[in-house]
């Protein structure tokens, strides 16, 4: 199993941060992992991506051209990146912000309410967790004890106490996750 991932946004939606957890619960898998961030000069409110790799065998190169999931949260990534993704490939976006929603019909696409639902629980800081939910609900590649363990590796330990919030965030992406087209 190899799974190729481009997760893409703003500076600031935790998209690298989102990356950084999976490559971690990977590597509590036992998987070989590439993490390779990408973003501008900007900390927050430029463009950032992360292309994630997932493998139970050898990776052979972290530079991809396409991807086996898009995780999309903005409109930005969604023009760049939606005709990157491999014919019967996965693309998951959060609809906040989208003008132009995905028009292919040879990919899964699936939608969150993420920064809809952070809102709504007043927890903003938790948006990329219940994406990550979402996500793992759809393609469960890393199982949900070794992304809290991803969690507790990635985050400073003074964020630990947050840990049971980002669980719970991750559990409720896995619940408001919405399927809107699978390839034929």
């Amino acid at each position: 199993m190899t799974e190729e991932i481009i997760i893409a946004g703003f500076g600031g939606q935790g998209v690298l941060s989102m990356g950084k957890i999976l490559a971690y619960s990977g590597m509590m898998q036992e998987q070989a992992v590439s993490w390779m961030p990408s973003y501008g000069p900007e900390m927050r409110g430029g463009t950032a991506n992360v292309t994630v790799i997932l493998s139970d065998g050898r990776i052979s190169s972290p530079i991809l051209v396409e991807y086996d999931t898009a995780i999309i949260l903005n409109q930005q990534s969604m023009d760049k990146f939606e005709h990157a993704i491999k014919p019967g490939g996965l693309l998951l976006y959060d609809p906040n912000g989208i003008i132009k929603h995905p028009q292919r019909k040879d990919i899964n696409i699936y939608s969150i309410e993420a920064n809809e639902e952070a809102a709504k629980l007043g927890l903003s800081k938790i948006f990329n967790m219940i994406v990550l939910g979402g996500f793992l609900k759809i393609k469960p590649i890393v199982k949900l004890e070794n992304v809290i363990l991803g969690l507790k590796k990635s985050l400073p330990e003074r964020y630990h106490h947050m840990i049971p919030d980002n669980e719970k965030a991750i559990t409720r992406g896995m619940e408001i996750v919405v399927e809107k087209n699978v390839a034929n």
